[in-house]
């Protein structure tokens, strides 16, 4: 056996000591040392714009649909967990995000139809629709909060098997274990069968089909586990989070945001959807301490909000130019450089 074929050999068996660390560290250590700021404002929102982004990038990264519609399927996750919560006593909290995650995967599936006749562009202003009319039919029957005559609706007690999660370390350990483990099964996707043929879907329809890969089959489910995955980030984005929210918070500045993390993480990467989120997540604290200290006073909020346009816009397009493959790439060649060499 050659050095390289060995190396190669050793690969897969070190693949899951960095992922075992940071799991380590996120139970074991940050709990004992984080706030209630780190918890309520960084991590949890973090994890669960992961986990969207992640939903997200199995579509259009793996599988090459672009889509627009991110925040509905969010919004459909949380809505309807909260109705199966609210409408079948007795039934776990956990039961309700994976009841109500199905309803935004069969949102999924019907609006991932038009896949089977449009493609790139026209398909992303296709998805626009699911974005429209989820938001929509939200605002217009009440049944769907309650009653509420503003649409609002309140996170239901965070818990699991009579454990109460409640509080901000709580809050962050319950949307850890879900991400954990949603994150773990979606990796095992991308490396069966189904996850080669969103591949091949992806670089090229004519030459799956002539492989024998059914397109029109494994677009569809492309959405539909697109949409599961996201609907339950809407469900943690809507109980963990926020603990109330409005289907104004599952805006199309929210889809962009989703998207944006995947082009700056990386497409076609699991890494890259944390690195994105990483960077969504706290590129404006950094930039709101930074601007403060530059300009006093009088870079207030609204400042704020222009300003993170821009430089994110800006910061798109060098992703984009430079390094197409995000911080995914940049981070694995940084490894390479530093890790000695055989």
């Amino acid at each position: 056996m050659t050095a390289s074929s060995h190396e190669n050999a050793e690969a897969p068996s070190r693949s899951w000591i960095l992922p075992a660390v940071l799991l380590i560290l996120a139970y074991g250590v940050i709990p004992l040392v984080g706030s209630s700021y780190v918890f309520d404002a960084i991590l949890t929102p973090f994890l669960a714009l992961s986990l969207a982004a992640l939903g997200l990038n199995l579509l259009t990264g793996y599988a090459g649909q672009l889509s627009l519609g991110s925040a509905a399927f969010m919004a459909v996750g949380a809505f309807a967990a909260y109705n199966f919560n609210l409408r079948i006593p007795g039934l776990p909290l956990v039961a309700s995000i994976v009841l109500g995650s199905g309803v935004a995967a069969l949102i999924g599936l019907v609006f991932g139809l038009p896949s089977l006749r449009l493609r790139g562009f026209y398909l992303a202003v296709s998805t626009l629709a699911a974005q429209f009319f989820v938001q929509w039919a939200l605002t217009k029957f009440s049944w769907f909060s309650n009653d509420n005559p503003s649409g609002v609706i309140d996170a239901p007690p965070l818990g699991v098997a009579g454990f109460s999660l409640e509080g901000p370390a709580g809050r962050y350990l319950f949307t850890l274990t879900i991400v954990a483990v949603v994150t773990g099964l979606a990796a095992r996707i991308v490396k069966t069968q189904t996850g080669r043929d969103f591949i091949a879907v992806r670089d090229n329809e004519l030459a799956a089909r002539v492989i024998g890969v059914s397109v029109l089959r494994t677009k569809l489910l492309a959405f539909v586990l697109s949409s599961f995955i996201i609907g339950i980030a809407g469900s943690l984005w809507a109980f963990a989070y926020l603990r109330t929210v409005e289907p104004a918070g599952f805006d199309l500045d929210r889809s962009f945001q989703i998207l944006f993390i995947i082009i700056i993480g990386g497409l076609a990467t699991i890494r890259g959807a944390f690195l994105g989120a990483a960077f969504i997540v706290v590129f404006p604290l950094i930039l709101s301490r930074l601007g403060s200290a530059l300009l006093g006073s009088t870079f207030d909020s609204g400042v704020l909000d222009m300003s993170q346009r821009i430089v994110l816009g800006a910061l798109i397009i060098v992703f984009l130019i430079a390094e197409p493959d995000g911080l995914s790439a940049l981070c694995r060649r940084t490894l390479d450089k530093i890790r000695p060499h055989r």
